[in-house]
């Protein structure tokens, strides 16, 4: 049971790793994401946004404006995030439509009031996806479907599918904001990021004359806190799963020191006829290696049912390493000849006309 505790628990928290790991370079590593903070009238222009398109590095940027929305069509409403957003958004965050079209500039430049939605908005107002050319109502204004975004799933920002995605200009009006507090830029190769990075923080602190107004993340920092954060916890889970490791070993040696005292004439014979003390220890020693041992290939075989089945429920593609299987049967080994080596020193210290004696 404790290797498969070990081999279970690890391999959960690896495959959690590798899925938010998965969703975060599916954003992009060389994605870039501005947040203005501070007070009101603190935000960025069209012409500020240019100059940082115009860094060197820089591919693309993408001005944001955000917020909660309800949803209506017919007499089906829903609570949906809404972001208003530029043509350049599909490049910068890496979104794309499985039906109809995305955004274009024209969109933006005449003011039309044209939305792409996520499957879950979809899903949940319609019953079904091909809803091209259909009708919304947006916080009571009327929109019409031009495109639904490829599914996604849930990620560590939430969730992409429950989603409307409509015009910058257009959400300008709806939310009654101009103020772009939040913007995202994709350099050209993820070896540019820092450089760029530099060059973003080196303008904005020119532009508010203070260096707190704004905060910059990339990517890469936050792939590798992610990171870090979950093999701290793939560790804690693994070290939490040793416990019962340790626990068998007790167990293992309560089972030896009985073996030991029911064999007692069989050691005293043993001794009688020449058997040396090392002999016995060695015997009772790998009686010991081969119980654990056995046990460990019981565990790992339960442990791959149990990674197979907790990872269809919890969602989460987890796989059985080799370094995992090996260091759950090396420390179940371990724990076998350890604790066994008391039970086997006791057994090889009998005195032999004892042992003979013994009933």
């Amino acid at each position: 049971m404790g290797v498969t505790a070990v081999i279970t628990l690890i391999s959960l928290g690896q495959g959690s790793t590798r899925r938010v790991t998965s969703q975060i370079e599916s954003l992009g590593t060389n994605l870039i994401i501005i947040n203005i903070t501070g007070g009101r009238n603190r935000s960025v222009t069209e012409e500020d946004l240019e100059r940082i398109k115009n860094i060197p590095g820089v591919s693309e940027i993408a001005p944001v404006l955000s917020g909660g929305v309800t949803v209506k069509a017919g007499n089906k409403n829903t609570n949906s995030s809404l972001e208003a957003i530029t043509p350049g958004y599909q490049q910068v965050r890496n979104s794309h439509v499985q039906l109809g079209r995305f955004l274009l500039q024209n969109d933006l430049d005449m003011r039309f009031r044209v939305a792409v939605v996520g499957v879950d908005v979809a899903d949940e107002l319609f019953g079904r996806r091909d809803i091209v050319g259909e009708k919304i109502s947006i916080n009571g204004v009327e929109f019409s479907i031009v495109g639904i975004l490829e599914e996604k799933g849930s990620s560590i920002a939430g969730s992409d599918d429950n989603k409307v995605i409509i015009p910058l200009t257009t959400g300008q009006r709806l939310l009654r904001n101009t103020e772009v507090r939040t913007f995202y830029v994709s350099t050209q190769s993820p070896d540019v990021v820092n450089q760029v990075v530099g060059e973003i923080q080196r303008f904005l602190t020119r532009k508010f004359n203070d260096e707190n107004s704004f905060r910059v993340f990339n990517q890469t920092q936050l792939l590798s806190t992610i990171n870090e954060a979950t093999a701290t916890l793939t560790m804690m889970l693994g070290g939490i799963a040793g416990i019962s490791l340790l626990v068998g070993g007790i167990g293992i040696m309560n089972i030896m020191l009985v073996s030991v005292t029911e064999r007692t004439r069989e050691i005293g014979i043993r001794k009688a006829i020449g058997a040396k003390r090392r002999d016995i220890l060695i015997q009772f020693l790998i009686e010991s290696a081969v119980l654990s041992g056995l046990g460990g290939v019981l565990g790992i075989m339960l442990g791959f049912v149990g990674v197979r089945f907790l990872s269809r429920i919890l969602n989460i593609p987890a796989a059985i390493s080799a370094d995992v299987v090996l260091l759950a049967t090396g420390f179940s080994v371990a724990v076998g000849v350890i604790f066994g080596l008391y039970p086997a020193s006791k057994a090889a210290s009998l005195n032999p006309i004892d042992a003979l004696r013994y009933e």
